[in-house]
């Protein structure tokens, strides 16, 4: 089964409204390859959506950063799924590792928060990865499939899921998994999912790779067979994001 390849822009706590109006100007104005080869999402801050929502290509799509675990009311900053849904936001991104890390976010928050997500009609980026310390430990792929498990318990369909595999240790550091590295991860990753979800989800499931993603290397990551994209950080912010986009035309190794 063929996988789109998929190429996610996380802004974080980034931008101006002048900013976030040059950037999208830049993306709009790019030459980049079809829907039918790639799918584009962007994720500006809360307060940009419907800024970039309103002018952005109709080819790309919007995600937010977060949302809430539940149904919205007394849960003072939070964003609710119903609030996403309500602006036509169709995509979030949920268990990046700066909220699991900042904010204490559980595996089972996690899990559930995805399963909410789901339940209201988002489409999910799931974020994993393991810090440096448990990868120089060896336990890299036990975390990982631990926080996918966890996942896993809580829904049934992955159809609107994307995996996002982020090692800790690359993530704005200016360090990246090997192509190597990456493609092992992925692909033990396919594998846990096929014993223990379905070999269905495991073929046709987007895992896609962050951490310190660039134009420099993002054409040899892409050849990896499975390395279905990125969710780019920092990059997403300047030109060079176009060009990370069009890595989707890299034939597989």
């Amino acid at each position: 089964m063929a996988r789109k390849f998929f190429v996610g822009g996380n802004w974080k706590c980034n931008g101006t409204v002048a900013e976030v109006s040059k950037i999208v100007k830049l993306l709009n104005e790019a030459d980049v390859p079809s829907e039918d080869a790639v799918e584009v999402v962007i994720s500006p801050p809360f307060v940009f959506l419907p800024q970039v929502k309103a002018v952005l290509r109709s080819d790309f799509a919007v995600a937010a950063q977060n949302a809430w675990v539940r149904k919205g009311g007394a849960y003072t900053g939070e964003i609710s799924a119903e609030v996403l849904i309500n602006l036509e936001i169709p995509w979030v991104i949920l268990g990046h590792s700066e909220r699991r890390a900042l904010l204490k976010e559980s595996n089972e928050f996690v899990a559930d928060k995805v399963a909410y997500a789901l339940s209201q009609g988002l489409k999910v980026i799931a974020c994993i990865g393991e810090t440096l310390e448990q990868r120089e430990a060896g336990e890299t792929l036990n975390v990982v499939s631990e926080q996918t498990k966890a996942i896993a318990e809580k829904i049934k369909d992955w159809s609107n899921v994307v995996l996002a595999y982020e090692p800790v240790w690359a993530i704005g550091t200016g360090k990246v998994a090997t192509p190597v590295q990456a493609q092992e991860v992925h692909a033990d990753l396919r594998s846990w999912l096929a014993t223990n979800v379905s070999s269905d989800v495991a073929e046709s499931v987007r895992i896609i790779y962050g951490g310190s993603v660039n134009a420099g290397n993002c054409v040899e990551l892409a050849g990896q067979p499975d390395v279905d994209g990125f969710l780019v950080g920092g990059a997403s912010l300047k030109a060079e994001f176009v060009d990370i986009i069009r890595s989707a035309l890299v034939s597989k190794s």
